[in-house]
């Protein structure tokens, strides 16, 4: 072979090594994508996208949410959320126009049903969660001491005005402020209810765990009323899930992978309330000093196992219980408690 054929040769097989790594290179990048073991292989896809859901009020009690995130149960099922803060306005308006697909609430937003807010009730978070505490040394220790009384709540409106106001009324003592029998005193924080009922500007706070059961437990306050025990309310959901119209509408199965995300974080919780205590605490999602109160708080508010919901819940019969006490006391105005509880209840899970 002579020198031009060599260099010939070696300018072929140069050319043809530059194709193969070349083409090899493009086979890789092509095949690149979810799922693969490639270096720079893309993200999972939510299937869902990106979502928000109220979930930084601090309450205990919003456990599942919390769960569900950091558990990746929201994520199994198609969603990238993103937790924020809102009030319950902020929540009713987000549900309404679809911005929100769902959140956790209580009876509180019935009235906002009927009056034009687009949701509907599609499953039950947990059991009892507020509870009523008074200054040590206060003669009151229960419902008949109330006559004349101030009580200090989070919102005129908000759950545990509601609930005071169903206790109250079961009890012949009007919970209207325009008969004045009992004064509501809003406060924009737990703690300040609670510094009201020390310096005595209120006699009773109605408070959402974990603070109510804190202040028993410090020595300085006792209990009255605890929503997980009381006959009125006790063995019933008193916190709801409440998913958007709109969504529903359009999209019923992200409601249904939403509720399937939020069923898992109840499970598990059941399972398992100590870590549950404790993934919440170490993630400050609600102030936990006491972790032993936390368990047992977790423990009480009843969260269905997997073989309870196969099993089935009763989610349409506590809130027919509920628009018929809300109704008892003048904060509905339906005549019909069975046709209400119809317009507002939704089963997700037989559509």
């Amino acid at each position: 072979m002579n020198a031009k054929r060599v260099s010939n040769f070696f300018k072929a097989a140069v050319l043809v090594l530059s194709l193969t790594v070349a083409l090899t290179a493009c086979g890789t990048k092509a095949n690149t994508g979810a799922g693969s073991s490639a270096p720079d292989a893309q993200e999972p896809q939510f299937k869902y996208g990106k979502i928000d859901i109220p979930g930084k009020d601090g309450a205990l009690c919003g456990a599942p949410i919390y769960i569900a995130f950091e558990k990746g149960f929201f994520a199994e099922e198609g969603f990238d959320v993103n937790l924020i803060s809102a009030d319950t306005e902020t929540r009713k308006i987000g549900l309404n126009n679809g911005n929100i697909p769902i959140v956790n609430g209580d009876f509180q937003f019935f009235p906002s049903i009927e009056e034009g807010v687009k949701v509907k009730v599609v499953d039950g978070l947990h059991d009892g969660c507020i509870k009523f505490v008074v200054a040590k040394d206060s003669p009151i220790s229960g419902v008949d001491d109330l006559k004349g009384k101030k009580i200090a709540v989070d919102e005129i409106g908000g759950t545990p005005h509601q609930v005071a106001s169903v206790w109250l009324e079961k009890a012949g003592i009007s919970a209207r402020q325009e008969d004045n029998e009992v004064t509501f005193l809003p406060y924009s924080d737990g703690n300040l209810e609670l510094e009201a009922v020390r310096n005595g500007d209120a006699d009773v706070a109605a408070l959402w765990d974990p603070l109510g059961s804190i202040a028993e437990e410090s020595g300085e306050f006792k209990l009255i009323f605890d929503l997980s025990t009381d006959p009125t309310f006790a063995g019933k959901y008193c916190c709801f899930l409440y998913a958007s119209e709109k969504v529903l509408k359009d999209d019923p199965e992200k409601v249904a992978a939403i509720l399937r995300a939020y069923n898992k974080a109840q499970a598990w919780i059941a399972a398992n309330p100590e870590e549950t205590v404790e993934i919440i605490g170490d993630k400050k999602y609600s102030a936990i000093d006491d972790k032993d109160l936390a368990v047992r708080l977790i423990k009480s508010y009843a969260y269905p196992s997997s073989e309870e919901q196969a099993a089935g819940t009763n989610v349409r019969g506590d809130v027919l219980y509920f628009v018929q006490e809300l109704k008892s006391i003048g904060y509905l105005k339906t005549n019909d408690a069975e046709a209400f509880t119809d317009q507002i209840y939704y089963d997700v899970k037989s559509k």
